[in-house]
């Protein structure tokens, strides 16, 4: 813990007083000792106090000696990094409803399963975090605005229908859309509420054609940093992953590299689950990120009370040993 982690360092001078003490202490024992041995008859001293006192006596003082060291620290302001409750921030979950979310390669299936994790990444936000809910095939749709209401997010995530084809891009813009809109609602000052979008899917873009076009994936992801909202992306599925549509078995496996590069262009994090047990830890470690942050505060306390345990021992064992302070 350096100087600057404190918050009033003057009071670590006070450590020099405590250093006078103790070296104040040591020579008056040993004037006691020298006076002792110069004035005493020891043949007389034998006989009346055969037993020379030993090294306790010196804990009382010891134990307050080092009482008011912890504390001087407790004076002096420390700080540390505490993890605390993100306020005012915002966060859009995207989830792709494209009929490839029925296939079954993720028990009940990969829609099913994505429905009862974002459940539980709703209800284990922090309370100050607003959530919005975008749902997305051929197109996108913000199903609802962020809220720090979870109980409207996860009536609307078990009502997610399933729809043809995959605009990601689109997602992603209406996400963020939602995310200005917010941001012009709160105000409250220059620099907007941090916002992030987290983004699931199991498979490539469709609509438009290329991610590069103006509404494709990876431009809206380059928007997303010019803006910075990072993107988490979440691949939710299998390889051999299929459906059936119109009596016909279509493979839909899970296509990871465009998911990647989307949170790669955005500055943010790209995450693979293939059950439904994967798909929570991934939610459990965006909880992590995204509902709290790291941030200087007090941390005197423990100082605090160490010092008072010290000085109320040191006080205690003195009365003890000789009915008297030390």
């Amino acid at each position: 813990m350096s100087l600057s982690q404190f918050t009033s360092p003057w009071w670590l001078l006070f450590v020099l007083v405590v250093a006078a003490l103790a070296v104040g202490y040591v020579v008056i024992q040993r004037r006691r000792q020298k006076n002792v041995l110069r004035f005493a008859n020891l043949d007389l001293l034998e006989k009346v106090a055969p037993n020379r006192p030993n090294f306790t006596r010196h804990i009382p003082t010891a134990l307050l000696l080092v009482g008011l060291l912890f504390l001087t620290v407790a004076l002096a302001g420390p700080t540390a990094d505490q993890r605390v409750p993100r306020n005012r921030a915002t966060v859009v979950l995207a989830i792709d409803v494209s009929l490839s979310m029925k296939a079954t390669d993720v028990e009940p299936s990969r829609l099913a399963a994505a429905q009862e994790a974002a459940k539980s990444f709703a209800e284990g936000l922090t309370p100050g975090i607003n959530l919005g809910l975008v749902a997305f095939a051929g197109t996108a749709s913000v199903l609802v605005s962020p809220t720090p209401n979870r109980d409207e997010t996860k009536a609307a995530i078990d009502n997610l229908q399933l729809s043809e084809r995959t605009a990601t891009g689109e997602a992603i813009f209406t996400s963020l859309q939602s995310i200005d809109t917010l941001a012009a609602v709160l105000g409250g000052g220059e620099q907007a509420p941090p916002a992030r979008i987290v983004l699931l899917s199991d498979g490539k873009q469709t609509v438009p054609e290329y991610s590069d076009d103006p509404r494709g994936a990876f431009t809206a992801a380059r928007q997303a940093k010019d803006e910075g909202v990072p993107i988490s992306t979440i691949s939710f599925g299998t390889s051999y992953g299929s459906v059936e549509i119109e009596g016909d078995r279509i493979p839909v496996p899970v296509d990871d590299p465009s998911l990647r590069e989307i949170a790669n262009l955005s500055g943010g994090n790209f995450f693979r689950a293939s059950s439904l047990e994967e798909l929570r830890d991934v939610y459990d470690t965006l909880e992590e990120q995204i509902g709290f942050e790291n941030a200087r505060g007090d941390a005197s306390r423990p100082w605090l009370i160490l010092g008072v345990l010290f000085t109320t021992t040191g006080l205690g064992t003195a009365l003890v040993q000789r009915q008297r302070l030390p």
